[in-house]
């Protein structure tokens, strides 16, 4: 796990019950943005929030019972009220009112808020689901975002939906970084929480009246990380091109082209790399040992074995097969070995 990214936990189930409301409360005391939390659940609050770091972006994963929260001019006044805030609502029902404005989201849905003015939040669990309430939120202050706040006034406690289009690529990442920070690296964290920003900056952008509010090269960043997104999606067509990928993203292959222009590769070049990646990846998994070369090479798009085996060797200067028996004979020797002493085990457990 060295070097790995890292979450911060707090969960009051560990705690004693007469413990956990008080535990939560303190948190929520401690946060830049402090809120006043009611709910029906004070004598036994079992709740869980996951910290993930990314440089200017906090994001933090909730679960909770229901529960009605309130920031009011005093809390304000006591603490850093700089932030804007963005919230996932992942299951049960949540309302955010600000500034005269009120959203009512359902699980898939995205609200914003300035924090430096008074809100009221609630988010009560689905009556005839699950006892929990669950969002993600993402925190950033104000000059992480390059809007000025009165173009953003209007989209304050506005729903906006996290299923299409740049809202759906920020909740998957929202979800994806949140559920697994382990699968990326600590290094990569800065990178991530730019990413995440631009995401954010993109879809308040197109929320507004005029999307011109971003800036250029935010809106460039945010489109290749939709057109990434779409390459990974998918990597298993054969028929993926860049004439697809333009049509899917509205835009004409020439400035698909010049989208790639400053990543030192070309569009056809990242989609080669990306197949070649998810191939390495099965030939070396011992659990895939009795699926043949030009089946996982045909799972990943290459329909030709032969363009396979040419662009494999040219990329990591040996075959498909050489690098799989590479790779599993480690895995071989050690399965043989650990039967060995399982069996022995066994017969001296019997005996």
């Amino acid at each position: 796990m060295d070097g790995r990214l890292r979450r911060q936990v707090l969960d009051t189930e560990v705690l004693p019950p007469r413990e956990r409301f008080g535990t939560w409360l303190d948190m929520m005391a401690s946060s830049p943005t402090p809120l006043r939390v009611h709910t029906a659940h004070a004598d036994d609050f079992v709740a869980r929030a996951e910290f993930v770091e990314l440089g200017r972006l906090r994001l933090i994963r909730y679960r909770y019972p229901s529960v009605d929260c309130v920031r009011t001019s005093k809390l304000i006044q006591r603490s850093d009220p700089d932030y804007y805030l963005l919230a996932l609502t992942l299951t049960g029902t949540s309302q955010a009112d600000q500034a005269g404005q009120r959203a009512r989201c359902r699980p898939g849905d995205l609200t914003f808020y300035d924090c430096s003015r008074p809100h009221e939040v609630s988010h009560h669990a689905d009556p005839a689901g699950p006892a929990y309430a669950r969002s993600i939120v993402a925190l950033m202050p104000y000059n992480a975002l390059p809007l000025p706040r009165r173009r953003l006034a209007p989209l304050f406690a506005g729903r906006m939906s996290g299923s299409e289009g740049v809202g759906g690529l920020l909740a998957d990442f929202l979800i994806r970084v949140t559920g697994h920070p382990e699968q990326y690296h600590a290094a990569d964290a800065e990178r991530l929480g730019g990413i995440g920003l631009d995401l954010i900056a993109t879809l308040l952008g197109r929320n507004l009246v005029s999307e011109e509010a971003v800036p250029t090269e935010i809106r460039r960043r945010a489109l290749l990380a939709q057109v990434r997104s779409y390459v990974e999606q998918h990597l298993g067509d054969a028929t993926l091109d860049p004439g697809r990928i333009a049509d899917a993203h509205h835009i004409s292959v020439r400035s698909l082209h010049r989208l790639f222009e400053d990543e030192e590769t070309t569009v056809a070049a990242y989609i080669r790399d990306e197949r070649l990646a998810r191939c390495r990846r099965d030939l070396a998994d011992p659990g895939l040992s009795d699926r043949s070369i030009q089946l996982i090479a045909a799972r990943w798009g290459f329909r030709d074995k032969a363009h396979f085996s040419r662009a494999f060797r040219a990329a990591h200067a040996e075959t498909p097969q050489a690098y799989r028996t590479r790779h599993l004979e480690p895995a071989r020797i050690v399965n043989t070995t650990a039967s060995a002493v399982n069996s022995a085990r066994t017969y001296l457990t019997q005996g």
